[in-house]
């Protein structure tokens, strides 16, 4: 009898660590998306107006933009889904290394083995796209039950 009160004991501390333990994960979580959304919020806020007083928006501006958009839509889309579209990431670098190459080829004008070395970069990410894609679509990860307790099914 007094054991397995002991046990009911346990067992309850274990469900209070447990819960404690998930909301302080959970609000570190939001604190930290919030904080990094802000962030590329204000930096592309930033980039966007130093375009406005230069007077002129080049290529390399705009594809800046791009990058801030899509860090963005990332986290948005973690924050929704709960999930890292390592998609995104890919996209980020191929953009990154896009912007590389045109200024590159922009300001110094003379073709050289760096253009061939970006250019394989950003094709063996092209590639990391595809393969990423065809093995989610092949084999779908499985679903996670939602938070706050709610299992897929009822979502």
């Amino acid at each position: 009898m007094n054991l397995n009160r002991v046990d009911e004991l346990r067992g309850g501390m274990h469900e209070l660590a447990q819960s404690l333990g998930n909301l302080l994960v959970e609000s570190f979580h939001y604190l930290a998306l919030f904080a990094i959304g802000g962030i590329t919020a204000w930096a592309s806020v930033v980039a966007f107006l130093g375009m406005l007083e230069k007077g002129h928006i080049t290529v390399d501006d705009i594809l800046l933009l791009f990058i801030y958009l899509e860090l963005g839509a990332m986290v948005g889309i973690y924050f929704k889904t709960n999930h890292m579209p390592v998609r995104f990431l890919i996209y980020v670098a191929i953009t990154a290394l896009t912007r590389l190459l045109i200024s590159d080829v922009s300001h110094h004008h003379r073709p050289d083995m760096g253009v061939v070395y970006v250019s394989g970069a950003i094709l063996l990410l092209a590639v990391a796209i595809l393969v990423v894609r065809f093995a989610s679509s092949r084999f779908p990860s499985v679903q996670a039950p939602v938070r706050l307790g709610r299992s897929a099914e009822e979502s």
